[in-house]
């Protein structure tokens, strides 16, 4: 069993209150959640307005088929917000 676990953070520049940036961030996961069989949450940095840390996890059989799904929501995400990707970090167990 492989569990990758990825830690994203967002940079949303026109987000103003945490009242914005909730609708953001529940958009986000909800949009993730439905496309992806994964585990995400906002994880870090909640009550700074333009700053967005998402973590996810994924459990599969090899590798390179979490690689590929975490690739994909990587990409998904980058589709789904105006809010710019600043940082990646990936774990493999």
């Amino acid at each position: 069993m492989i569990i990758e676990t990825t830690t994203i953070k967002l940079y949303a520049p026109w987000v103003h209150s945490l009242k914005e940036k909730r609708m953001v961030v529940k958009s986000l996961i909800t949009k993730t959640r439905n496309k992806f069989n994964v585990s995400i949450a906002e994880v870090g940095e909640q009550d700074m307005h333009q700053t967005i840390v998402l973590g996810l996890a994924c459990v599969s059989s090899n590798v390179s088929h979490a690689d590929s799904m975490v690739d994909s929501i990587l990409t998904f995400i980058e589709h789904n917000t105006d809010a710019e990707i600043i940082d990646v970090q990936r774990e493999v167990r």
